[in-house]
């Protein structure tokens, strides 16, 4: 090989061997591709204004020992020496992403750029991709972050309000202990204290083991954040416990005073609180669908879900004993006692039982919440797929405009799994006509020739740009001089620049007098395109270029038949285009949060249902033995316990389904799921936007398991009262 040099000689460089790349696709080989294979690229600077086209030359690289470098520095191709250098980004974590952007700002105009001219040379430079890859990463993290927070605060606020009925149960079990003590004289801040020593023996090694067991998943991140958590959850429980247990002792409470919920009198300052908290979800709806959740948010934001979760509870509280007074009505004309015991211990239950509702609904909305994202999730990237391909199996020639044989097609339409075919021909680069003031557009579009009938079913199906078919196929109208004109739907921008009347196009497949039909913003053959769709009937010149395929064929039979067919016929399946979304790690690492919402919503859920059960399991343990010794059958002991908890758990599925379809229609508008959903890779088409949209399955299924669980319970519990015996149950002196 002879390469010129100033002083007008020749340097030769002799081939002594052909390297064999080991790994094609590592790091040293995908930096100059050249390396490994030639490639046919235009010369630079031959076509400037792009009038010609353009001359292409064939460039390779030659790798030259390090000892023969100086004899390129007399060549005239101006040799220059450069290092490459790969990032290690296995241990790079979201705190390090400050310190290497300003390391990044100062090697390419900064002290790093001085000292590292002073080693390399004056005219060295320092250039990276690295700061759109940052930039990339800011503006994914800034579309994540405030949804991901949404499910973060609700799966908090449904486990505080878990250890607050913990902490209930713990006070509950304990009253009379207390009361007996304030009796005997002890102060509230003597039992509040005695309280949180005995809280802390437990909570405080609880934490300190559960932070343990966490250590080993923090990695390289920052533990902190992760301490946090156990350190929050031990001071609540240690504050709850004691506040909770001795608050009710502030006044002497005469024996057998009632305090349940068909009798329960809110109190001013119980109203005023649940009228602050309803100004205060208002305030998050609206700014919620108003800003969205792509500006960044606030966290009265990001709590939406959440306190319309309680508002909603409050609600249920309030509104629960008229139900209950009417259906105690009702049975009470009845001759059985069963249903009249059971719905009367449902209305004689402790009025504070909002705790119990309050953490249900919470739950239910939070599962519900996350479970619609996940599903919104997988919904936009079906979209985005079926955008890309436009149907199932898209086959073309090449750029969408080589005609595709007959055999071809037939063939297509005979495959297994192919339930409909769509011929389209697609003609690129038709100008649109001028002006009416006589000025040239200057743009082009895409006429696609279709069947209307097969076509617009296809568009039905694939849900891209419904229209009747019957707008298209209507036969062509006369104009004044005679002409037939066409009728055609456009997009919007193409529509607007034909206007309402005639209009003349010339095309390769003919000319056209056109008249616009109808409109559509976006079409399968090009859902990224602007686009002018015709009946082919209408063209002089007819081929197909490109086949829509709706159906499930088998992908290697139909890859099979397009290479028999010719080596330039593309496939693309909606399938294989959907697998390309791949998570990036902030996107897979939202997706586990939400997943672990979902799980923690179900989770603490029917840990509440199994709380609230475990709070009066000794009363209606002391119940049935009593019932027993009057004539109750086992039957009716489990008749009787089941329909006593269905009033409380009936209300709270009904209650959560329906608040976290109401809490998922209110905040659609306001969450897009794009972030969280796609990444705008090269050739493909993302949708507009990724709206949230309720999800069946996750408002049902922790519902139904919330009053499964509850009748199971029930009846387990009077299962095993009815092995125990009712002698333990009824001793003397005992206070049940």
């Amino acid at each position: 090989v002879s390469v010129p040099t100033r002083a007008g000689e020749h340097l030769t460089v002799r081939i002594t061997g052909i390297v064999a790349p080991r790994e094609p696709r590592s790091t040293y080989w995908s930096a100059e591709p050249m390396f490994r294979t030639p490639a046919l690229l235009p010369e630079p600077g031959a076509n400037p204004r792009g009038l010609n086209p353009p001359h292409y030359c064939w460039y390779a690289t030659v790798l030259l020992p390090p000892d023969a470098a100086p004899a390129l520095l007399g060549s005239t191709g101006e040799p220059e020496m450069f290092w490459r250098f790969a990032p290690d980004a296995s241990g790079l974590t979201a705190a390090d992403v400050p310190g290497l952007r300003s390391a990044l700002a100062s090697l390419e105009n900064g002290p790093g750029l001085v000292r590292l001219r002073a080693v390399a040379g004056d005219n060295a430079a320092f250039r990276t991709d690295l700061d759109q890859i940052l930039a990339g990463y800011d503006t994914l993290r800034a579309a994540i972050e405030p949804v991901v927070t949404v499910a973060a605060v609700g799966a908090g606020t449904v486990a505080a309000v878990v250890l607050l009925m913990t902490a209930g149960l713990i006070g509950g079990r304990r009253r009379e202990e207390l009361a007996l003590l304030r009796a005997r004289g002890g102060s509230l801040a003597g039992l509040g204290g005695r309280l949180l020593a005995e809280t802390a023996v437990v909570a405080v090694p609880a934490a300190v083991l559960g932070l343990l067991a966490a250590l080993p998943f923090f990695g390289s991140a920052r533990p902190w954040p992760s301490v946090v958590g156990p350190v929050a959850v031990a001071v609540l429980i240690c504050v709850a416990v004691p506040v909770g247990a001795v608050l009710p002792h502030r006044r002497p409470r005469l024996p057998g005073t009632r305090d349940d919920l068909m009798h329960a009198r809110p109190s001013r300052l119980r109203t005023v609180a649940e009228l602050t908290v309803l100004v205060l979800a208002v305030g998050a709806v609206a700014g919620l669908r108003r800003r969205g959740t792509t500006g960044g948010g606030d966290l009265l934001l990001s709590a939406a879900p959440v306190l319309v979760g309680l508002i909603a509870a409050l609600v249920l509280v309030r509104l629960l004993p008229w139900p209950l007074r009417l259906a105690s009505r009702a049975v009470a004309r009845r001759r059985g006692a069963v249903g009249f015991l059971s719905l009367t211990r449902a209305g004689r239950s402790s009025a504070g039982g909002v705790l119990p509702l309050l953490a249900l609904l919470l739950a239910l909305t939070t599962a519900a919440f996350g479970g619609s994202v996940l599903a919104g999730i997988a919904d936009a990237r079906d979209r985005a797929a079926v955008l890309t391909v436009g149907a199932d199996a898209r086959i073309s020639g090449l750029l969408d405009a080589a005609p595709l044989p007959a055999r071809l097609i037939r063939e297509i339409r005979a495959a297994d799994g192919v339930q409909q075919v769509a011929e389209v021909q697609v003609v690129s680069g038709v100008p649109l006509p001028p002006g009416a003031d006589g000025t040239g557009s200057m743009k082009n579009t895409v006429v696609l020739g279709v069947d209307p009938d097969t076509y617009a079913k296809l568009a039905r199906t694939a849900d891209l740009g419904t229209f009747p078919a019957g707008r298209l196929r209507a036969p062509g109208t006369k104009d004044k001089a005679g002409s037939t004109v066409v009728p055609v739907i456009a997009s919007p921008s193409v529509a607007a620049e034909l206007g309402d009347g005639p209009r003349d196009l010339t095309t390769p497949a003919g000319d056209l007098r056109v008249r616009v039909a109808g409109t559509l913003p976006r079409t399968a053959a090009v859902p990224d395109h602007e686009f002018l769709i015709v009946d082919t009937a209408a063209l002089t010149r007819q081929w197909t270029t490109t086949l829509l395929v709706a159906g499930d064929p088998d992908p290697k039979a139909l890859r099979a038949t397009a290479r028999q067919a010719g080596k330039d016929i593309s496939v693309r399946l909606r399938a294989e285009e959907r697998a390309t979304f791949v998570d990036t790690p902030m996107q897979r690492g939202a997706g586990g949060i939400y997943a672990a919402a979902v799980v923690a919503g179900a989770g603490y859920a029917l840990l509440a249902v199994l709380l609230s059960l475990l709070r009066t399991a000794p009363e209606r343990t002391a119940l049935l033995a009593r019932l027993r010794t009057m004539g109750l059958t086992s039957r009716q002991g489990r008749r009787l316990l089941v329909l006593e908890s269905l009033p409380h758990a009936l209300p709270a599925a009904l209650g959560g389904l329906l608040v976290g379809w109401a809490t998922i229609v209110l905040l659609a508008s306001g969450v897009d799921l794009a972030g969280l959903a796609l990444f705008n890779g090269p050739g493909t088409t993302v949708p507009d936007a990724a709206p949230l949209r309720p999800d069946p399955w996750s408002l049902t299924l922790p519902a139904l398991g919330v009053v499964a669980l509850t009748v199971g319970a029930a009846a387990a519990q009077a299962w095993w009262a009815g092995r125990r015996g009712s002698i333990t149950e009824l001793r003397s002196g005992d206070p049940r």
